[in-house]
This record gives C-alpha cells, structure tokens and sequence, in this order.
C-alpha cells in the first residue's frame, strides 16, 4: 500500500544533503510537520503553497498523531520531517506505536546524520586501521537516563571512536567521566550546526574542551566526537596497498 505518513530525515541543516526521495516527497505532501527548533526552514521551502506546515517544537505526541490519522482518513500525504536521521534520538517509534494501530501507513526515509556530517566537517574518518575500528553513538544522562550498562564510563572503556549527541551542557562532567578510561590527553572535537553557515568547530582534548566550549558559549546544536581518530596518528589500510591482493586485483610483489 502507498504510505500515506513519510518520517524524512531532514539531515543536519545545509538543505542540500536532503535525499532525492526526501526532496520529492516534502515537495509533494498535503501535509508537513517539522522540528522547527532544529529543521532548518530551506529544507521545506520546496513545498507545494497550499500545504499544511505545523512546527513539532510547540506540539505534543497526540497533536502530531491526531494529524497523521486525520491525514490518512482523507487520503492525503504527510511529511514528518526529522533532523538528521530520524533513527537516532528521531522519536519516531512513539509515533508509529500509535498511529500502526489505527491503519495508518508510513515509510521512514533516512537521512544524513549529525555525527557522520561532523566527521565530514573535520575531514576525519572514525574508522582507522590499529587505532578505531568502532564507532560508539551515544548521550550522556540528563533528565532522560540511560540504560545502566550504557554509562559513559563503560563506553569509554574501550577507548574506541565516540560520537556523543544532546550532551554539549553538560562537558564538565562529560569529560570527568571519560576520564576515568580515555587519557587526558585525547582529542575532542565539538561541531557546533554541522554543515550549516553559521557552522563553528572547537578542538582541544578531554582535559581542556570543557573550558574552551564555556569560553565559545556553545551550550546546543552541537556534536561531541571523542577519540584517538581526531589525533594525527594514521595507519594506511590494506584496501589500496598495491602489494595487497584481493577478488579485484593482484598485488605487486615487493
């Protein structure tokens, strides 16, 4: 069946890294909500003039589900649109567990997510050959706890790449408790709107950044990336070593 509620991924804010899908179905829906607080307004710019446009940052749960019932009983198309991806801290799931029920059709349509698009900005990949392999996407405990084998000082115990969402107001602490496995002198990096113009990037280690991102008054918005992959440290891997043989081609012998 032709869902009639789309969950789009807007991506982390420069309109341009939304996908073609997600381009076309906001440019098609009768009917769109979106995060305003964090969505930025060019990434539904796009839509048709007669359609229906509600900000999710002033609405509860049964406000934004009454909307897509309604939307199906008529017959028309919804975009919900998400920052980032909405399958990371997206929400998304409360959504479906009350409109499934009711026979409303959907489809969720990724998107680019912060953490991938801070990486981006710093021209650094999480993954390096004898020094990351792993990539931890997590958030430190506010108002909304966390699982407890899902501490920040049990992820950092494997010293490995951290991407650390929500949490920027809280990096006194933060950088306490990583302390307590990663040294003191591991990189940080805090990107700020990644990929939107006002972007700003704050780099120091975990022993300096809380004072550094005090003194840039960045208190939301922002990506937290902790580990050795930021550092200048680099292994080459075994993908494009010319003496390495694999299905594709015959490594030159040394």
């Amino acid at each position: 069946m032709t869902p009639t509620v789309y969950f789009i991924g807007a991506g982390p804010g420069d309109p341009e890294l939304l996908t073609l899908k997600g381009h076309r179905v906001i440019g098609e829906a009768d009917i769109i909500i979106y995060a305003g607080s964090l969505v930025n307004p060019e990434v539904i710019a796009h839509r048709k003039p007669e359609a229906r446009v509600y900000n999710s940052a002033g609405m509860n749960l049964q406000e934004i589900t009454d909307l897509m019932i309604e939307a199906s009983e008529k017959g028309l198309m919804l975009a919900r649109v998400h920052t980032g991806d909405p399958s990371i801290y997206g929400s998304i799931r409360e959504q479906i567990e009350v409109i499934e029920p009711q026979g409303v059709t959907y489809e969720v349509i990724p998107g680019v997510s912060s953490f991938v698009a801070s990486a981006a900005a710093l021209g650094k990949e999480f993954t390096v050959p004898e020094i990351s392999q792993t990539v931890i996407c997590t958030r430190f405990e506010g108002r909304t706890p966390v699982p407890d084998l899902e501490q920040i000082e049990l992820l950092a115990s494997h010293q490995t790449s951290m991407a650390i969402f929500l949490s920027v107001q809280m990096m006194g602490s933060l950088c306490e408790r990583l302390m307590t496995h990663y040294p003191a002198n591991t990189p940080v990096a805090v990107v700020e709107k990644a990929t939107w113009p006002e972007q700003r990037i704050v780099r120091g280690t975990l022993a300096d950044i809380a004072g550094k991102i005090e003194e840039a008054g960045i208190r939301k918005t922002a990506m937290i990336l902790v580990g050795r992959f930021l550092g200048e440290e680099y292994n080459y891997s075994k993908l494009y070593d010319a003496t390495f043989t694999h299905e594709y081609r015959k490594g030159i012998q040394e």
